[in-house]
């Protein structure tokens, strides 16, 4: 059972990449960052003893405060959010009981090389469809909460990204695009050491739709089709993202937990 103001690890592994994940503020002192230089999904580095600027950077939202052992340093700092009516927790053990889970991912920060305060931002070719609504889904709830992403004409993205400091994505001869049969997706659960079972799944099924290889699953069909209807329904490529992040907010869950499941009719028919 987890003590007041704290949540264990494997609750907050069932929380990411859903929309009812809680910010993660890392405050693991430099020197232990340093050694372990990874984080959390999600997570967003700060100081430990700045409690205006962390208090500013979460908002009203729930909270989970991560140290090295979750011990004196982010049980004080949660203690002192909430005496200021933040909805915070912090994580059991730490980064060191996260990392000792197989199954939990931790990103490199070597990769993350993008992030700003204000949030990363992004561009690339507007009309979104699979792999450009994909990757923004994939980097709001598992990379940066706070990512922007930029749509323009297809000759406009590498002018665009120089100008505004944006990182361009799914173009060819970028570095995040598609690598051999892989799509874009893909590079990105590479790079930011994403390969779980359920984004792997969820990746086949991304990759068999956009790069028109039906045969990889079943579910790409379906994919396709709505993937083209919301691009039909939406002018405005923020709309559809919008709607896209309810979409994939379903897959993933289906992806990590309802892949299994069958339907028939009538419904006490035997198998």
């Amino acid at each position: 059972m987890p003590a007041p103001n704290s949540i264990t690890p494997k609750q907050l592994l069932r929380l990411i990449g859903t929309p009812q994940a809680p910010r993660l503020i890392d405050i693991c002192m430099d020197a232990d960052f340093e050694a372990d230089p990874y984080l959390i999904p999600g997570s967003t580095r700060h100081s430990a003893t700045d409690f205006k600027g962390l208090a500013s950077l979460i908002g009203d939202g729930p909270t989970v405060v991560i140290c090295q052992k979750g011990k004196k340093l982010s049980q004080a700092v949660v203690s002192g959010l909430r005496s200021e009516g933040v909805q915070a927790e912090y994580l059991e053990g730490g980064m060191f009981a996260w990392r000792d889970m197989p199954e939990a991912p931790r990103v490199p920060a070597a990769a993350l090389s993008m992030l700003r305060p204000e949030g990363s931002l992004w561009i690339t070719r507007h009309r979104p469809k699979i792999d450009r609504i994909a990757c923004p889904w994939l980097i709001r709830r598992f990379v940066d909460p706070n990512a922007r992403f930029l749509f323009v004409a297809p000759g406009e993205v590498e002018a665009a990204a120089e100008m505004f400091g944006a990182t361009p994505f799914d173009i060819e001869n970028t570095y995040w695009s598609h690598r051999q049969d892989r799509c874009t997706f893909d590079t990105m659960l590479d790079e930011f050491a994403l390969r779980t079972p359920a984004l792997d799944r969820l990746a086949t099924v991304i990759r068999a739709a956009d790069t028109d290889r039906h045969d990889l699953a079943p579910e790409a069909a379906g994919l396709l089709a709505v993937s083209v209807g919301l691009s039909r329904q939406y002018r405005d490529d923020h709309e559809n993202l919008a709607a896209g992040m309810h979409l994939y907010d379903a897959l993933y869950r289906w992806a990590r937990d309802g892949f299994e499941e069958r339907h028939d009719w009538p419904t006490d028919r035997k198998s």
